[in-house]
């Protein structure tokens, strides 16, 4: 079944949009590495991963973020963490994440949608913050798989389609189809998803403070650590100050809630910025808020500034991740019970 999922999913990767994904028979350094690992520990090299690949570090911190909060064996189950990403996609309306990761949720021998509920119903509302359903133990991984989908659904909605499954496909063979795809997310036989094993692909650095509740897990810690501070690293090699500076107010003003149908907001938020910066700001204000509303044209005035495949994932991973670590500063720390006096 792999090698035929594999087949399927390495057309898929004609899905990606807007950039071309480096093949695996051409990758090299650390997209090779990561692509080695994403294929032994996942089991496929699957498109929201794929489309970071023109932009190397951002590559890393997408798998490295996945792969530690999702994939890696923790205190939580993984049934959990597919309700948690579930939940997070659709609060997100993000259907390609959506299909995927339910799909998975009903291949695991511990799923129980009712019992899962109230993790999946946190998940939905987790832009706003609040405490997991869950232990104080098993919260950092809670919160970490949330702040990684919080991630990915933005990059997803910009990069690949509505379905990962062809448009072509009957209906009636859409649900075999991605539940054989689901099944087929697994380590190879023999292979452990051991915590910490992909830190390595990135630098280390210290923990953003507002992420402070990820201490209790330090494969979580050590993933959001560096992946905020690699992909802030290329952000600030070319994106303008006053762009990234606007976004961080703008995430700060709207504080998790949604800036409406119309795109109001965004005239009004970028009327101080020169106009030679709006394109890079436009697009990347998008992406961290609303990337249900960004069009072709945002992409196509963004590209005359920046024409490269590498500057627009690495300003919407910036974005995106941005937002992310946003909503995961409005998690409660995890309180844990006093010891009883002996």
């Amino acid at each position: 079944m792999r090698p035929l999922v594999r087949g399927i999913l390495k057309g898929s990767l004609q899905q990606i949009r807007h950039v071309a994904a480096v093949r695996p028979a051409a990758a090299r350094a650390l997209v090779a590495e990561v692509y080695g690992q994403a294929r032994r520990e996942f089991g496929v090299l699957a498109p929201p991963l794929a489309l970071h690949s023109p932009a190397p570090e951002a590559l890393a911190a997408s798998w490295t973020l996945l792969r530690e909060t999702l994939l890696a064996e923790g205190r939580l189950g993984r049934a959990a963490k597919e309700a948690i990403a579930t939940g997070v996609s659709r609060a997100n309306d993000c259907p390609y994440c959506v299909e995927v990761h339910q799909a998975t949720f009903e291949t695991l021998p511990d799923a129980d949608t009712e019992a899962h509920r109230p993790l999946a119903d946190w998940a939905r509302a987790s832009a706003t913050g609040g405490s997991a359903p869950v232990g104080a133990v098993e919260a950092p991984e809670a919160y970490g798989v949330a702040v990684t989908f919080h991630y990915l659904n933005r990059m997803v909605r910009l990069f690949l389609p509505d379905s990962p499954v062809p448009g072509a496909a009957p209906r009636a063979g859409r649900g075999p189809v991605l539940r054989m795809v689901a099944r087929a997310m697994r380590p190879d036989p023999g292979t452990t998803v051991r915590p910490g094993d992909s830190l390595a692909l990135l630098p280390a650095a210290p923990l953003p403070a507002d992420l402070a509740w990820a201490e209790g897990a330090p494969h979580v810690a050590g993933a959001l650590a560096r992946a905020v501070a690699a992909v802030e690293a290329r952000a600030q090699r070319w994106i303008p100050a006053p762009v990234r500076d606007l976004v961080r107010a703008e995430l700060a003003v709207h504080d998790g809630v949604n800036p409406g149908p119309s795109r109001v907001w965004l005239d009004v938020a970028l009327e101080g910025l020169p106009h030679e910066q709006r394109p890079v700001a436009r697009l990347a204000l998008l992406i961290a808020l609303a990337p249900y509303q960004t069009t072709d044209t945002d992409i196509e005035r963004f590209r005359a500034v920046h024409g490269g495949d590498r500057e627009l994932v690495e300003l919407a991973s910036w974005a995106a991740l941005t937002a992310a670590v946003r909503i995961g500063a409005r998690f409660p720390a995890p309180v844990r019970p006093a010891p009883h006096a002996g």
